[in-house]
């Protein structure tokens, strides 16, 4: 049974979905969105749809969202729908909210022809964990997450160009 209240984000939630998104960086503890980073995230989901996101209303308060975006299997020869962000407030959890964003991205999956759906988890999240594994979700083994970021970027094209010009 889905929650009535979770629904495609419009443009007049990007302000109560940065917050969501803020409170979300909090609660893994993390460094929230600068304001250009802010601006981008609205951009890309609202202007130039390289993100997809849902929200869950209680009233009229935005408790909770989910963020995704679409990459590609070339084995399968489909696309996949990668879940980026999954989040509810606290004091809003235990409601089956979560529950319903997942399975508005599930039901957007196939939707979309995707042949697979794809998310990571932190392993201190048990919550989460034991939630997707209930669903029938598969935790991989045989794969690990590597990650490098924009500064990382530089220093790879910098030695690459400098390796060049030798």
């Amino acid at each position: 049974m889905e929650y009535p209240a979770t629904r495609r984000a419009k443009r007049s939630d990007a302000t109560a979905l940065l917050d969501l998104l803020i409170a979300l960086a909090n609660f893994e503890g993390l460094e929230p969105p600068d304001e250009e980073a802010k601006q981008r995230i609205v951009d890309d989901i609202f202007a130039k749809e390289r993100l997809g996101a849902f929200v869950a209303v209680v009233g009229a308060k935005r408790v909770g969202y989910a963020l995704y975006f679409y990459s590609y299997s070339s084995f399968l020869g489909r696309p996949t729908l990668y879940l980026e962000d999954i989040f509810v407030l606290g004091e809003y959890r235990g409601r089956g909210i979560g529950s319903s964003l997942f399975h508005r991205c599930v039901r957007e999956a196939h939707a979309k022809g995707c042949g697979r759906m794809e998310w990571s988890v932190l392993t201190w999240n048990h919550k989460a964990i034991d939630f997707y594994e209930k669903v029938g979700a598969k935790r991989l083994d045989d794969w690990y997450v590597y990650r490098l970021d924009s500064d990382q970027f530089e220093k790879i094209v910098d030695k690459r160009a400098a390796k060049r010009t030798r």
